[in-house]
């Protein structure tokens, strides 16, 4: 299955490189034409880098989205069904492409990050811990997507579903400190899972300690406890 998906980036290259432009876009346009950093102590870069990191796990999710109805609307997941696989399999073959998508994302926004003069502090295992973590998200925001595009069923249906990544994304403290919002807000974006990592990953690769990691794993392992088994579970029953 993850074979069959490295294949379509093959079929379809232009896919694969604007889901690798649009975040450094993002992170050109925060750092440059939109500005910030009202409220972060030390160089704005330093802050915003780990934040795009963080934000970024949580786009690209639609291609993946639609490749699933696709496939339940043409119906090639039956044919697969015909085939000796666990339910889960057609399903963990799309996540791991993602995964792999995903990483050479990362890579290619570190490279320019460090092109923009970020340098982070924390040592090679920091460093390590905190792309792990960056990935851990992804994971669980991957699960959520795939569990949402088995229930709207159609690529059409996916774009509306997508629109809910917007706000998880920006409501949260990747591009912007909690203490420079309004009190209601910055609680909301104090307790969103993608603020739980951008700030402990911002921690490992300052060098500034590991006290808000156990959050930022607690969180995404929590999400795919609850996603994991219910994508499954829905896919095993689209062909009763």
């Amino acid at each position: 299955m993850t074979r069959r998906e490295l294949a379509h980036w093959a079929r379809q290259p232009v896919r694969v490189v604007v889901g690798l432009v649009f975040p450094v876009m993002l992170l050109l346009m925060f750092g440059y034409l939109i500005g910030g950093g009202r409220g972060v102590e030390g160089e704005y870069v330093d802050y915003l880098v780990p934040g795009m990191l963080a934000l970024t796990m949580a786009f690209g999710l639609e291609g993946t989205m639609i490749a699933v109805t696709q496939d339940l609307d043409k119906g090639v997941i039956d044919r697969f069904r015909s085939l000796p696989m666990a339910n889960g399999a057609v399903l963990v073959g799309r996540s791991v492409a993602d995964m792999l998508q995903s990483t050479v994302g990362l890579g290619v926004l570190v490279g320019v990050g460090f092109a923009l003069g970020w340098r982070p502090g924390g040592g090679p295992g920091a460093f390590v811990g905190a792309l792990g973590l960056l990935l851990l998200l992804r994971f669980a925001m991957l699960w959520i997507g795939i569990f949402l595009a088995l229930v709207a069923g159609k690529p059409e249906m996916v774009q509306a579903v997508q629109i809910l990544v917007w706000p998880v994304g920006f409501l949260s403290n990747a591009l912007a400190t909690p203490a420079s919002m309004p009190d209601w807000l910055g609680t909301v974006v104090q307790w969103n899972p993608m603020s739980r990592t951008a700030t402990a990953v911002r921690d490992l690769f300052g060098g500034l300690g590991t006290d808000h990691v156990w959050a930022a794993v607690a969180w995404p392992l929590a999400l795919l406890a609850v996603f994991f088994p219910l994508a499954v579970r829905r896919f095993a029953g689209l062909g009763r």
